[in-house]
């Protein structure tokens, strides 16, 4: 069930990050990337559902959470450089952080499940 609502948030992200990446202008290089790592996420989340393995699982939700920092990255360039204010980069992170804590707890419960 945790998977479900995980897949759930990290789609509506990924539709925010493209919203935001569509409002940003002249920064094709920033926006590129955000846009590549921040959808990223829900996707490997999928991939992990259909998993050949626990350990491709495992392997998947660990790129999520990879994908997680680099979006938070991308996020914090952005609001340092001002081309998205204050209060928008805190949004997305506080929801990326949220993503990115669950993605750790399922991620520490399948190891444990595999030992």
């Amino acid at each position: 069930m945790a998977e479900n609502k995980l897949a759930d948030m990290s789609t509506e992200f990924a539709i925010k990050i493209l919203k935001l990446t569509d409002a940003i202008k002249g920064h094709y290089s920033l926006s590129n990337q955000l846009e590549r790592s921040g959808t990223s996420i829900g996707a490997n989340i999928r991939e992990a559902t259909y998993a050949h393995s626990k350990a491709d699982f495992i392997s998947k939700l660990q790129i999520s959470l990879k994908e997680c920092y680099e979006t938070e990255y991308w996020i914090e360039i952005a609001q340092k450089a001002n081309i998205i204010s204050e209060e928008i980069a805190k949004s997305i992170l506080h929801e990326c952080g949220s993503i990115r804590r669950m993605l750790i707890a399922s991620i520490n419960t399948a190891k444990d499940n595999k030992k």
